[in-house]
């Protein structure tokens, strides 16, 4: 169940996700947050670029790697807009991070993109414990799927 604070930090990652579409990026944002509730690090994807690995997960790892003890990054939430793809779970536990929080699954975001005729990534969509299998997840949080599919839908719209 997800409460009323994490539901806070849910409703950034979609703010962040809306950032990125603005910018013309892909709509994903991910809000690193200690065991105290206090928000450590946060990103938006800025694949846009041309760096495809730009994903804010992967970037919260990094982050958290250069700036937290291995007892802190443990205790540590991310909070995202999307289930991790293969390459952030994998950073995701390699660099220690603890819970995950995701609005919406890859299994879902898969669905709407092959409705939409999209063409799939070049990387297999894995869940989270498929790559990382000891990382505690929660998700998808049905409350915000519906905001984080509209990004989405609005990102493919206007590449056609």
């Amino acid at each position: 169940m997800t409460d009323e604070t994490e539901m806070r930090h849910l409703r950034r990652c979609v703010e962040l996700a809306e950032e990125a579409l603005g910018a013309g990026d892909e709509p994903f944002g991910s809000v690193l947050v200690a065991a105290d509730g206090t928000v450590l690090a946060e990103d938006r994807n800025r694949v846009g670029v041309g760096d495809e690995t730009r994903h804010p997960e992967f970037e919260l790892a990094r982050w958290a790697a250069a700036h937290l003890t291995v007892d802190e990054r443990s205790a540590s939430t991310v909070f995202t807009s999307g289930e991790h793809c293969p390459m952030c779970s994998a950073a995701h536990a390699w660099v220690g991070l603890g819970r995950i929080v995701y609005i919406c699954s890859a299994d879902q975001l898969g669905g709407w993109l092959a409705d939409w005729g999209v063409e799939p990534a070049p990387v297999r969509a894995l869940t989270i414990n498929e790559v990382a299998p000891n990382i505690p997840v929660q998700g998808p949080v049905a409350e915000l799927v519906d905001q984080v599919r509209a990004l989405h839908l609005a990102l493919h719209q206007r590449k056609r």
